[in-house]
């Protein structure tokens, strides 16, 4: 779909999609007299996790019992990709079922109090969910925008709570950092969209207590729930409570507080989880966890003044990290388990990626995912069939990379290891099948298979590049010189 007829599209498949949830929202409510129950979904997402930080992908001094859990009642993937290797567009990927560029954010975002982010008129996966009778809820972080139009009540959510800008301080909840706008660090808690304060309360056991809450609302309700559950850990500032601390005394600091960080996470998903099967409702809920990308390398990661890179994630065997397109910035853990559906304990190494999210869940919802402009492919034959990936091809970008996989083959064009840094290779072609770390350049050895696939990436691009200039760029300028 390109130039006019997009547009159009995109201007009308807000109202069409609401007309068609609405009449998925009556099959529903006659499915539900019948005494067949809508199936819930739960949504887990972590910060800078990458893809060798969870003990089933691997990682044996990390323990994370509930996430392993997932894995063994569900499907983990080997081959689950983010689509950005950095966090705003990762998440405006998975909520929207696009590419970053096709949703409107293709980079990270400010986080000032009028910083515009995902535009209005670009359909959530709440928001579709919402028209068909889903209660929805967002807790924990945001990072899609604060401008009006752009916030998460804005965006389908019945409830919020978290934080709205790219990091907090794990217990004063305060955004310190430079992306505030040059202006002096603010105080960053909010609640269905008013500010609130908890100083001293650490956030990831915030966000079990209010999902643990909206859970008993929604059960309460007999509403079926869309939660989602986007942690800020283990993004920096790196903080755990020393109890958490405690569970990891042998391993170096980094390591350890890496460890903390994600034991705590994998006691909420626990807490959440836990709270699910008490109110009866484990066997018709969809849950789904991945990382927003590859573990960060940041200086700012350490907590002492320290200025070399932060080695306390990593991304195993795969090459890169967060900001990279390298498989170490995209590749990162995933994980579904819905018991009346999946078959448990598969492992699956067909490709997806975070944008299957929408067109699947709303699948799975009853609703049409024909009805939306996505990008993204509905998995539930691969998970529950054996079905092959339904992706041809893949494609990311990010400043000046450009990559694409098919199949076995992944090219990187101008990758990068280290931001700001000069290019690893300006075309690099991996087989990952025999070289999933892509150490070996063999571009040279197969040169149809590198003119192919530079053309398509190309051409991709190409088509990102005129759209952002032609319909997202004024859009983003209008909100923000009215916020």
């Amino acid at each position: 779909m390109r130039g006019a007829t997009r547009r159009q599209f995109l201007q009308t498949t807000g109202a069409a999609a609401l007309s068609v949830a609405a009449a998925g929202a009556g099959t529903g409510r006659a499915a539900e007299e019948k005494g067949m129950r809508k199936p819930n979904f739960i949504v887990f997402l972590t910060d800078d996790q990458g893809y060798g930080d969870l003990s089933c992908m691997g990682a044996a001094e990390l323990k994370t019992p509930n996430l392993d859990a997932i894995a063994a009642s569900g499907v983990r993937f080997t081959d689950w990709y983010s689509n950005s290797p950095v966090c705003s567009p990762s998440r405006a990927a998975l909520l929207t079922g696009r590419y970053p560029g096709n949703a409107g954010v293709r980079s990270i975002l400010a986080g000032h109090r009028t910083a515009p982010g995902l535009p209005p008129e670009t359909p959530t996966i709440a928001a579709a969910l919402q028209a068909l009778g889903y209660r929805t809820a967002l807790v924990g972080k945001w990072h899609l925008g604060l401008a009006d139009g752009c916030r998460p009540q804005q965006h389908g959510f019945d409830e919020s709570f978290g934080f709205m800008a790219g990091c907090i301080d794990y217990y004063s909840h305060i955004f310190y950092w430079g992306m505030a706008g040059g202006e002096n660090p603010i105080h960053d808690l909010w609640e269905n969209g008013r500010e609130i304060h908890e100083n001293g309360r650490y956030f990831i056991e915030l966000i079990t207590e209010r999902a643990v809450a909206f859970l008993r609302r929604a059960a309460a309700a007999g509403e079926a729930f869309f939660l989602y559950v986007p942690f800020n850990a283990p993004h920096y500032p790196m903080h755990a409570p020393q109890p958490y601390l405690d569970r990891f005394p042998h391993l170096p600091w980094d390591r350890r507080i890496m460890a903390a960080m994600l034991s705590a996470v994998d006691d909420s998903v626990g807490a959440i989880l836990e709270e699910v099967k008490r109110l009866g409702l484990y066997e018709d809920t969809c849950v789904f966890f991945q990382s927003d990308n590859g573990p960060s390398r940041e200086s700012r990661n350490w907590l002492d003044g320290t200025e070399d890179p932060y080695y306390g994630g990593t991304a195993g065997k795969l090459k890169g990290h967060k900001f990279s397109l390298y498989e170490g910035g995209i590749r990162v853990p995933g994980l579904m388990s819905w018991p009346a559906r999946i078959p448990k304990g598969r492992v699956i190494a067909g490709p997806g990626a975070a944008m299957d999210l929408f067109p699947t869940i709303l699948k799975a919802a009853g609703g049409d995912p024909s009805a939306y402009e996505l990008d993204g492919r509905d998995i539930l034959p691969m998970l529950c069939d054996g079905a092959a990936s339904p992706h041809d091809c893949l494609f990311w970008e990010q400043d000046k990379q450009t990559a694409v996989r098919k199949g076995k083959w992944k090219l990187v064009l101008n990758g990068q290891l280290v931001e700001a840094a000069a290019p690893e290779d300006s075309v690099h072609l991996s087989d990952l099948e025999t070289d999933p770390g892509e150490r070996v350049n063999v571009c040279a050895q197969f040169p149809e298979v590198t003119a192919e696939l530079t053309a398509a990436a190309t051409a991709w691009r190409a088509g990102i590049e005129a759209r952002w200039k032609q319909e997202w760029q004024p859009r983003i300028r209008g909100l923000a010189t009215h916020s």
